[in-house]
């Protein structure tokens, strides 16, 4: 077969279950693609070749017996979050560098279950928090796209930038991810990719680096929507070891492809319109509009009118959590300890200013902040109030519609370093993607279109808690009638 490397994953599942290539074949032409092309992208920041071509082996021999699951020898990239047992897990951050985990987590532990291969770790944004790829203790992660208009390096997106990267420069069949705030279908948008976050406890927690644990979910990036479908199926399952795990059965969602969007109810939020989104990406929404009803689905204008309180709500919720969940990481329990300190205080000090990159430690003090004893009630009880009426605004419309259209970001990939400089601007690319974190529900970003520049640019469907079928449904009419096929130039 010629180019292994640009097939789908549902493709590749089925060339190996039918013996048109091996699994080894297939591993060694995405190590040497990783080889030709990390040192330009820095997607990874561990390539384990060695295992990966011994777990290729054994697939292949599972596959020569007629055995074999669901993702018999397909490589996969993980994203450096999850812990993965013999192979360093450091979160992109120097306080985990170094970190060999003695255990597995269980999303990954699920993936080689079903017989998946183990390309390598991918970078990352340090503890999951940014939203560029550039707060890595690794490096930036380098977008493989680059526009037409300027030869810029440009983000990928974060905090799955490598992740998305490997998948959009095909350095992997698919890859995990985890979204917090937007950290799948952000950098799914600006890579032209397929990112979906699961309801949240579908996907287990357990081996997953915490950042803000009532937010955090695992899902996949992916190039099709069928693959996310195959790929999120093999993710999810019920773990007895994460508390917030959903004790459910995990549908097979590749069943609802094929089925169209023919009397569905689409919403379309008014909230979502925002001061100073570019002219083309509300032209790319309106597109996105007339896609749907001329495959069959009902347009209606909803409303969530505590919206606009997402963003601050969010940007108090997770730095809150987060301050809690790193408070492990003082030199004495878990990570890095600095060489030298005068005394214990020193030690704590001197140890986390060492091992936390500069955003950290602004999400760590705004979080502390936020916690203390002044404060607690006037933002941090405040901003879950104002989380469960962004909650109940999605119960209110679910009587009125079976999924929600918006545009999953405000721009296109930036330039590296363009929004360093102003945290603010910054964060306002989770505009349209906290929302869905705040309520727990399920979300994707499609590539839908492109800018003036020939960048990639998503359309995001958010659905039901537990209602991923519909939410594969509409991503998959929208990918229909999109047709986005466009690709990277290589330049690396």
């Amino acid at each position: 077969m010629s180019d292994l490397t640009s097939l789908t994953l549902t493709d590749a599942v089925a060339a190996l279950k039918a013996r048109r290539v091996s699994s080894e074949e297939l591993t060694s032409a995405f190590l040497g693609a990783i080889e030709a092309a990390n040192p330009a992208l820095n997607a990874y920041v561990e390539v384990t070749a060695d295992k990966a071509l011994e777990m290729a082996r054994a697939s292949d021999a599972r596959l020569a017996r007629g055995e074999g699951g669901a993702l018999e020898g397909a490589p996969l990239g993980i994203k450096d979050l999850f812990c993965t047992e013999g192979v360093q897990t450091a979160a992109g951050s120097n306080m985990l560098r170094g970190f060999v985990p003695p255990y597995e987590s269980t999303v990954t532990a699920n993936l080689w279950r079903d017989g998946a291969v183990m390309l390598g770790k991918l970078n990352m944004d340090e503890f999951a928090m940014g939203s560029s790829n550039e707060t890595s203790a690794f490096g930036p992660v380098k977008n493989p796209w680059k526009s037409a208009t300027s030869n810029a390096e440009l983000t990928p997106g974060g905090s799955s930038g490598g992740s998305a990267s490997a998948v959009a420069a095909d350095l992997c069949l698919a890859a995990t991810a985890s979204d917090t705030g937007g950290s799948i279908r952000q950098p799914a948008a600006f890579t032209g990719t397929v990112g979906i976050k699961p309801t949240y406890g579908r996907a287990s927690r357990f081996g997953m680096v915490a950042f803000a644990s009532s937010l955090d979910q695992a899902g996949p990036i992916t190039r099709t929507v069928a693959d996310a479908a195959l790929m999120l199926r093999s993710m999810c399952s019920f773990d007895p070891k994460d508390s917030t795990s959903l004790d459910i059965e995990t549908p097979d969602w590749s069943s609802a492809l094929g089925q169209g969007v023919k009397g569905l109810k689409i919403g379309v939020p008014r909230e979502y319109i925002v001061d100073g989104m570019p002219a083309e990406i509300q032209a790319l929404w309106d597109k996105g509009v007339e896609w749907l009803k001329a495959a069959g689905a009902e347009i209606v204008e909803i409303s969530l009118p505590h919206t606009k309180y997402a963003l601050p709500t969010y940007y108090i919720v997770a730095p809150a959590e987060a301050s809690s969940n790193l408070a492990r990481y003082d030199g004495m329990r878990f990570g890095h300890r600095a060489d030298k300190a005068a005394n214990l205080t020193d030690l704590y000090e001197t140890t986390r200013a060492e091992g936390f990159g500069k955003e950290v430690q602004r999400r760590l003090t705004i979080g502390a902040y936020v916690l203390s004893a002044g404060f607690y009630d006037a933002y941090y009880v405040r901003a879950l109030k104002v989380r469960r009426r962004i909650a109940e605004d999605f119960d209110k419309v679910w009587g009125q519609v079976d999924a929600i259209l918006t545009p999953s970001t405000p721009s296109a990939a930036f330039a590296l370093g363009d929004k360093q400089i102003d945290p603010v601007k910054m964060y306002l690319n989770d505009v349209f993607t906290v929302t869905a974190n705040l309520a727990g529900l399920p979300g994707v970003s499609v590539p839908a279109g492109v800018d003036a520049g020939g960048l990639p640019l998503g359309l995001q469907v958010i659905g039901k808690a537990l209602d991923e079928a519909t939410v594969f449904r509409v991503a998959e009419a929208l990918e229909d009638a999109a047709g986005f096929t466009a690709k990277p130039a290589r330049w690396w």
